[in-house]
C-alpha cells in the first residue's frame, strides 16, 4: 500500500452538506441567490471583535471574491457589560461572560444585523462560524448586560438559576484532575451543570436557532472544560435536530502536556467529524521563524512532529488568546512581528496540513493586563468603531496604533495565498522541495502550486523546478491576479517545468493553477460516488472507506473517509458514504472497521474498484461485508 500523506481537514467530508461545497457547486445556502465557485474554499479567518454591518460587507467586497471558505465570528449572544477590566477600556472578555442566549442585543449589534450578515456572506459562498460560549455563564455576582437587563450569580431570568450549575463552586486548582477541571469554575466564570438535561436542551436550543438562521459551524469556547460525554450530547442533540444542515464543530482544547484532559478525548465526538484547535501548530512555527529555528528543518513538518492527525486539526499562527499571552501562554507569532508574521502564514496557507484560521486583529499592546484586556477601537460610551464606519470605498485597515484595525488578512500576502490554497487542495502532497540549509525554502504542490520564502536578509532569486505546466504566471505575492490579468510580476515555467522567481529580503514568491495567464487551469470535473456497505459490528466500531487515491486517504487508515449508519438491526447494519471525487478516475478501495482505541480492522479479499464517469454525474458502489 502507498505511504501516507495527511488528508485534507474534515471540512471537505462536510462539503457535500454546504460547508465547503461552495467549492464544488453554486448551492443555495439560505439565500436567494448564490455565486458561482470554480474552486473549493479551504480557509477561514477569525474577523475578532467586528460588527455585524461591517462583516456583512467584507464578505461581499473582500472576503467572497478571495475565495474564504468562512468568517469566524466573536460570540454574538447578550453578555455582560463591563465598562472597566484590568483598567482597561470595554475589554474584549466581556464578550465571553454570557447573560442569555438572546441575539437582541451584543456588542456587534442587533438580532435584524446578525440575520443580514449570515444571509450577505452565505450568498457570496462565504459561512459564518460562531464562538459558542456554553461551558460558564458570566463572572462577577451580578450586573447589567449589553441589552441593558439586570442579572445576578446563578440567577438568569428566563434561562437558568441556581440548580443548573455544578455544585458545589470550586475553582480550577488541578489541570492534572480532570473532574476539576470540567466541574469547577474557570477564572471565576459560573459554571453550568452541562450534565443536566435542561441545561444540555437550552444550549441545543440556541446552537440550533443560530442554524436555523444559516450559521454553517461552531467554534466551542473553553471545550476542555466540558466533559467529553456532556459536550458530545449537546453536539449529537444540535447534529440530530438540523439533519441536512449540521454544523461544522471545532473545539477549543489546549491540550497541555500531564494535563489530565487532551484533544483525542474529544475526536470521536459528532460520530468522528468534529475538529480540534491545534495549538501546537503556531508554537511550532514560532520555534523556526522567530525562536532560533531554521526553515529548512519544516521540510517534514507535520503529525511526526507531534501534531493531531491532519484531518482533525485547526491550525493556525495566534489567535485572540495566544497574540495576549492567554490560553496557557507560549510563544506564538502575531502581527507586531511584521514580515515574520506574513511569512509564517504564507508557509501555512502553501503547507498541506489541517484547516488554516487567519486571525484579523485591532492594534494592541502587549506589556501589561491592562493593554491584553484593551477592548477594540470604539466610541464614547463603549460602541464599537467598525473598520467600515467612514462610509468610504474602503475598511480602515492596517493601522497599528491602538484604536486602530490591523486587518491582516488584507495584507497582500495572506489575502491572496487563500487562491493558492483553493488552488492547490488538489494535490495534497509536497513535491518539489528546495532549501539553502538554513531560512529559503521553496516547495511545490504538484501541478498546482509553487512557493518561495525568504527568511533572510538579501533577496533571493534562483531558477527553480517545478512539476507546473509551462505557461505565463501571476506572482500573487508581487500583485494581484484578477480577470486574467496581473498586477504584479510575471513569470514563465518553461516545458521542462523551469521558473525564475525573486523573493525580496524576508519576502515570497508564489504562483498557482488558479493564476495563470490566458487562462487558469480548472479544477477537474467531479463525480459523486455513493459507496454502500452491509457489515457486522461489535459496540465502538465504525465504518470507512479507504483507497489508492488522497480523496481516500491513500490507503492510510488515520485518514480513511468516514461512514454514516443508514439502517440495520442488531449487529448488522447499511453504512453509506457520499463522496465527491474527480471524474473519469478509477479506484481500488476498501471498507474497514474502527473503534475509539484506533484498533483497525481490514476487509478482506481482493481491492474493490469503481469507475467515476468522465462527464461527472453519479455512481454507486460497494456490496456485503461477509
Amino acid at each position: 500500500m502507498l505511504q501516507p500523506s495527511p488528508l485534507p481537514p474534515s471540512w471537505r467530508r462536510l462539503a457535500r452538506k454546504g460547508l465547503a461545497a461552495f467549492a464544488l457547486a453554486a448551492t443555495a445556502l439560505g439565500a436567494s441567490t448564490v455565486q458561482a465557485q470554480t474552486a473549493p474554499r479551504t480557509a477561514f479567518v477569525h474577523l475578532f471583535e467586528w460588527k455585524w454591518t461591517d462583516i456583512a460587507r467584507e464578505c461581499e467586497t473582500f472576503l467572497g471574491p478571495k475565495g474564504f471558505a468562512a468568517v469566524q465570528v466573536s460570540p454574538p449572544n447578550e453578555h455582560n457589560w463591563v465598562s472597566s477590566g484590568d483598567g482597561a477600556p470595554y475589554p474584549w472578555w466581556m464578550r465571553y461572560q454570557p447573560v442569555s442566549y438572546n441575539l437582541d442585543r451584543s456588542r456587534s449589534g442587533t438580532r435584524a444585523e446578525f440575520q443580514d450578515m449570515v444571509n450577505r456572506c452565505n450568498a457570496v459562498g462565504v459561512g459564518i462560524y460562531v464562538d459558542a460560549v456554553i461551558n460558564h455563564m458570566s463572572g462577577g455576582t451580578g450586573g447589567t448586560s449589553s441589552a441593558g437587563r439586570s442579572w445576578s450569580y446563578h440567577n438568569y431570568p428566563g434561562l437558568y438559576g441556581p440548580n443548573d450549575f455544578h455544585q458545589p463552586v470550586c475553582g480550577i486548582t488541578n489541570y492534572g484532575d480532570a473532574n476539576n477541571v470540567q466541574r469547577c469554575e474557570l477564572s471565576g466564570l459560573q459554571d453550568l451543570n452541562t450534565g443536566s438535561t435542561y441545561v444540555r436542551g437550552k444550549i441545543a436550543d440556541y446552537l440550533v436557532g443560530l442554524v436555523n438562521m444559516g450559521v454553517k459551524g461552531f467554534r466551542v469556547d473553553a471545550a476542555k472544560h466540558i466533559s467529553p460525554t456532556d459536550l458530545g450530547a449537546i453536539i449529537d442533540a444540535v447534529n440530530s435536530r438540523t439533519g441536512a444542515n449540521r454544523p461544522f464543530w471545532f473545539l477549543e482544547v489546549i491540550g497541555a502536556a500531564g494535563e489530565a484532559v487532551q484533544p483525542n478525548q474529544y475526536f470521536s465526538l459528532g460520530g468522528g467529524q468534529v475538529t480540534v484547535t491545534e495549538f501546537n501548530y503556531g508554537k511550532q512555527i514560532f520555534g523556526k521563524f522567530a525562536g532560533g529555528g531554521r526553515l529548512a528543518e519544516l521540510r517534514s513538518f507535520g503529525e511526526s512532529w507531534g501534531l493531531m492527525s491532519s484531518s482533525k486539526a485547526v491550525a493556525f499562527i495566534d489567535n485572540h488568546d495566544k497574540q495576549r499571552g492567554h490560553g496557557g501562554g507560549g510563544n506564538y507569532l502575531t502581527y507586531h512581528y511584521g514580515a515574520t508574521y506574513d511569512l509564517a502564514n504564507i508557509f501555512m496557507l502553501a503547507w498541506p496540513y489541517g484547516y488554516p484560521a487567519l486571525m484579523s486583529s485591532y492594534a494592541f499592546n502587549r506589556s501589561t493586563a491592562y493593554d491584553t484586556s484593551f477592548g477594540p477601537p470604539h466610541y464614547s460610551g463603549g460602541a464599537t468603531r467598525g473598520p467600515w464606519d467612514g462610509g468610504g470605498s474602503q475598511p480602515a485597515c492596517f493601522s497599528q496604533s491602538i484604536g486602530g484595525w490591523v486587518c491582516e488578512h488584507r495584507w497582500r500576502g495572506i489575502g491572496n495565498m487563500v487562491a493558492f490554497r483553493n488552488a492547490t487542495v488538489s494535490n495534497w502532497t509536497v513535491t518539489d522541495w528546495w532549501d539553502n540549509g538554513n531560512n529559503q525554502i521553496a516547495f511545490g504542490r504538484g501541478d498546482k502550486g509553487f512557493v518561495v520564502i525568504n527568511r533572510e536578509g538579501a533577496a533571493l532569486t534562483r531558477n527553480f523546478k517545478t512539476s507546473l505546466p509551462a505557461g505565463q504566471y501571476c506572482d500573487v505575492i508581487s500583485g494581484d491576479f484578477s480577470n486574467g490579468q496581473c498586477t504584479g510580476n510575471v513569470v514563465t515555467v518553461d516545458a521542462g517545468g523551469y521558473v525564475t522567481l525573486t523573493a525580496g529580503p524576508n519576502g515570497a514568491a508564489a504562483i498557482h493553477a488558479g493564476a495563470r495567464l490566458g487562462g487558469a487551469t480548472q479544477p477537474p470535473q467531479t463525480a459523486s460516488v455513493t459507496f454502500n456497505v452491509s457489515a457486522d459490528t461489535v459496540w465502538g466500531q465504525n465504518l470507512f472507506v479507504v483507497g489508492n487515491h488522497s480523496a481516500l486517504g491513500n490507503w492510510s487508515p488515520a485518514a480513511a473517509r468516514p461512514m454514516t449508519w443508514i439502517s440495520g438491526s442488531g449487529t448488522r447494519g447499511n453504512w453509506r458514504a457520499v463522496l465527491d471525487l474527480p471524474a473519469n478516475t478509477t479506484y481500488q478501495y476498501k471498507f474497514i472497521k474502527k473503534d475509539g482505541a484506533g484498533n483497525v480492522v481490514w476487509e478482506g479479499g481482493s481491492n474493490r474498484i469503481v469507475t467515476t464517469p468522465s462527464g461527472g454525474g453519479s455512481v454507486s458502489t460497494g456490496g456485503n461485508w461477509q
